[in-house]
Order: structure tokens, then C-alpha cells, then sequence
């Protein structure tokens, strides 16, 4: 069984504090996870007009919710210290760019793949600016009809780079996403439609829906980190907090020892067994 590749999705959740951004790299690679993922914005770009005046109540005080996306937002100096922090932990780190400025300032860095989050799988200029990097390309299909997807595996299949990595995370964009919406068997769907490597992106609270999603066939599984789901900001109800991230991860590295090979056969523990009870 090919290795799952586990990446741990810290996403906005350290609140635009790089210390707490730095507890998650710490837990994500203790747990055995195999990279970090954050989201890069240009937020006077991604915010929608009708929503940047609108004012939140933030722990910083009152603010538009533009102010609040700068707030929160990294920049170089933060990346840099990650980039290093990665590094020094022995774990790998990317992001999902909203946008093609946030794509151009990720090109810096020696990241492994470019990740483009179901908000954006229709944003076609974003998934051929992504296959232009010559990296692999992760796309998460929340919230997107079966035509979106078609369109958007299209577009990255027709700008591709010779060699180039392509694959799909089957994803519930609610948060948290109701068990019964999961619809896991959509990963043998994606898997045998597009003929790429597939995997999970899960919002649940639930653990084994991740470990069942393999046995489904995914290689990839990611899922949103925190260090308490009770912390301010939208994505922490819906996250894995540190002790549930090292279940997960122990989880799935026990499956892909047990799955097998299918073979019938007596296991060499069983022979000794089998000679002390086998009557003939």
C-alpha cells in the first residue's frame, strides 16, 4: 500500500500569531504528519467588495472585516521564519494562494505543491498560473458540481508540464461537514473519472472517516489543525486539536500496515500455531 502522504492544514488558524503558527509545525511533525499547509491572500484582492466594510468583532477589537484579513494575514518575514522552522523539524510546508499575487509570492519558496482550496476551482487563470510553477498541483472539489470539476481537471490536464503531478482531494466544504454528507464513495468516483491520484480533505469531526477515506483509495489526507477547537476564528470548530492529530496520524499508519496484500496464505506467526493445533 503506497504511503499516505498527511498533511496537516494550519490554515488561518494561528490568528496571525507566528508563535502559535510555530506550536502547529512542532505538534504536526511530532504526530508523524508529512507537511504544513497555510492560505496566503492579497486580501484587498479576495475580499469581496459588498464585505470589506462590514465590521467583526475580533479579539483585537472592533474592525471591517477587511482590516481583519490584514491582520491576520503572514508575509515574508513570517514565511521566512516557517520556511526555516519547517526545515529544522524535518517537515515540508505550502499553501493555498487565493490568488495569482499570493501564487507569484509562494514561487520563492522550495515547496512541494501548490494547493488550490474549493473556493477556488473555478478560478481558472489561478490553476494555469499553478501548473506554470511546474510543481504538483492539489485541488480540493467542495462545493463544486460534477461540470466545475470537469472543467477545472480539464484546464490543469491541457497546461500540465511534462511530469507533472496532478490530484483531487474529495471534500464537504460545511464546517463542521455533517457525517452523512461525506459521501466518501466519491473518492472511487474521482479516482476511476480521472485516472490521477485522489485524496480526502475533511472538515468532520470525526477521526476514522480520514482512515476510512484510504481504504477508499485516497493517498492524500489533510485536515485543518488548532491547538483548541474553542479558540476565536472560523476554522477551529471544525480542526483537529494536537492529541486527536496524533490518533489520526497512528491511525492510518496502522491501516497501511494491515491492508495487505490480499494474498491467502498462512503468516509465518500462525505456522508455530498451527503445527500445536492442526490434527492433520
Amino acid at each position: 500500500m503506497k504511503k499516505t502522504f498527511v498533511i496537516a492544514e494550519i490554515g488561518i488558524n494561528h490568528n496571525g500569531d507566528l508563535n502559535t503558527a510555530k506550536r502547529l509545525i512542532d505538534i504536526s511533525a511530532a504526530a508523524g504528519c508529512d507537511a504544513v499547509k497555510f492560505q496566503k491572500r492579497n486580501p484587498d484582492v479576495c475580499v469581496p467588495e459588498k464585505q470589506k466594510s462590514v465590521i467583526r468583532q475580533t479579539p483585537w477589537g472592533e474592525m471591517t472585516y477587511l482590516d481583519y484579513k490584514k491582520k491576520i494575514e503572514f508575509e515574508k518575514e513570517e514565511y521566512d521564519q516557517i520556511d526555516a522552522h519547517c526545515k529544522q523539524h524535518g517537515i515540508s510546508w505550502s499553501a493555498s494562494p487565493w490568488d495569482i499575487d499570493s501564487l507569484d509570492f509562494l514561487k520563492q519558496y522550495d515547496i512541494p505543491f501548490i494547493k488550490i482550496a474549493s473556493a477556488s476551482l473555478t478560478n481558472h487563470s489561478l490553476l494555469i498560473k499553478a501548473c506554470m510553477t511546474g510543481k504538483k498541483v492539489i485541488i480540493s472539489t467542495g462545493m463544486s458540481s460534477e461540470n466545475e470539476i470537469d472543467s477545472a481537471v480539464r484546464v490543469l490536464k491541457d497546461n500540465q508540464l511534462k511530469g507533472q503531478d496532478i490530484a483531487i482531494l474529495h471534500c464537504n466544504s460545511s464546517y463542521p461537514a455533517p457525517i452523512e454528507e461525506l459521501n466518501l464513495s466519491c473518492i472511487k468516483t474521482l479516482k476511476e473519472k480521472y485516472g490521477c491520484e485522489v485524496g480526502y480533505s475533511g472538515h468532520e469531526f470525526r477521526l476514522g472517516t480520514s482512515v476510512a477515506a484510504i481504504y477508499m483509495g485516497a493517498t492524500i489526507i489533510e485536515r485543518h489543525v488548532t491547538l483548541d477547537r474553542t479558540m476565536w476564528g472560523s476554522d477551529h470548530m471544525a480542526s483537529v486539536e494536537p492529541q486527536g492529530l496524533f490518533k489520526l496520524v497512528r491511525g492510518i499508519r496502522e491501516l497501511e500496515k494491515a491492508y495487505g496484500d490480499g494474498h491467502i496464505s498462512v503468516t509465518e506467526t500462525e505456522k508455530k500455531i498451527r503445527q500445536k493445533l492442526r490434527k492433520s
